[in-house]
């Protein structure tokens, strides 16, 4: 008996031998029509990069970001969010990222919408109230 049992380490860390064809395959959506069409590959992961970068900002903007913090602060957790973005870069490869992180800003643009319209009515029936 094996001490991993029938799994093999060696085969485990072996690279791929992938046709272009078989990556494609295995990419998300958006990830897989950027690489398709981008002049080259490299070309392909900066704008996968800074699409997932900018995604992440207006995801943290709409629903985590305080109002209130000094220019350093905010300067700090972007460039940590920017670092932050490299790993996601790799996961965005294989895995929906982009796709989450539009559905995630969408619903956080409705939810602000949506707050803002009712403090908006909110004051407009104060002003009314008090006149």
């Amino acid at each position: 008996m094996n001490l991993f049992g029938s799994f093999n380490v060696i085969l485990a860390s072996a690279p791929l031998n992938w046709t272009e064809s078989q990556a494609f395959g295995m990419m998300s959506g958006i990830t897989r029509y950027i690489y398709e069409n981008m002049p080259s590959y490299q070309a392909a992961g900066y704008v996968v990069f800074f699409l997932v970068f900018i995604l992440s900002a207006i995801v943290f903007k709409l629903g985590f970001a305080k109002n209130d913090l000094a220019l350093w602060k905010n300067v700090v957790i972007y460039v940590f969010l920017f670092i932050g973005c490299i790993v996601l870069t790799f996961l965005a490869l294989f895995l929906p990222m982009i796709e989450g992180l539009m559905v995630a800003a969408l619903i956080l643009i409705l939810y602000k919408t949506r707050l803002w319209r009712e403090k908006r009515e909110e004051r407009m029936a104060n002003q009314q109230g008090k006149a």
